[in-house]
């Protein structure tokens, strides 16, 4: 049985660790492990991203992707970790095309399932895409404040580095969903 306050204080005590990107990443394993406990909690029904805790040190997300949604490239500035439990998202991976540049080329792949985890690093730029005709569904938890942690997008439109807006992947979710 999946218990999200549980859940929230394992993430909490493993963020303390010596190595807590890797002992975050072992509480969302054993989360997703059991998919359709997690999906009883969280129960999602439509695309966007739902704070479930925020602190300066760790935010954790609960994020529903819409069928066939994708969303531009962007960073975030500190560790992540995710962890699918329905669905797939298929994270495309960038890298700046010069030291400094605004723009990005490039760098690879990686597609998660039902129950896969995958650790970002700090410096990690991704666009994400969920190619199903359902929502997929993921836990993200983040080594800091995700909400107040300037950072960087490419896109909507060209893909210039511009600040991030939190209110503009709202509108992105919100928009994925009437599709």
């Amino acid at each position: 049985m999946f218990d999200l306050d549980e859940f929230v204080a394992d993430c909490q005590a493993a963020r303390a660790e010596g190595e807590p990107r890797l002992a975050v990443r072992d509480v969302v394993q054993q989360a997703v492990a059991d998919p359709d406990a997690v999906g009883a909690v969280l129960r999602p029904t439509s695309s966007g991203f739902t704070m479930l805790h925020h602190a300066d040190d760790l935010t954790i997300l609960h994020v529903v992707w819409a069928p066939q949604m994708a969303i531009y490239p962007h960073d975030h500035r500190m560790w992540a970790v995710i962890g699918i439990y329905t669905g797939q998202e298929d994270n495309a991976f960038y890298r700046r095309s010069a030291p400094g540049a605004r723009t990005l080329s490039e760098a690879g792949g990686k597609q998660l399932h039902d129950r896969d985890v995958a650790v970002l690093g700090d410096d990690t730029i991704h666009g994400v895409t969920n190619p199903l005709d359902r929502l997929t569904a993921a836990i993200h938890v983040y080594g800091g404040d995700f909400v107040n942690q300037p950072r960087s997008q490419w896109g909507p439109g060209p893909r210039e580095e511009r600040p991030f807006d939190i209110e503009q992947a709202r509108r992105e979710f919100a928009a994925a969903d009437e599709d």
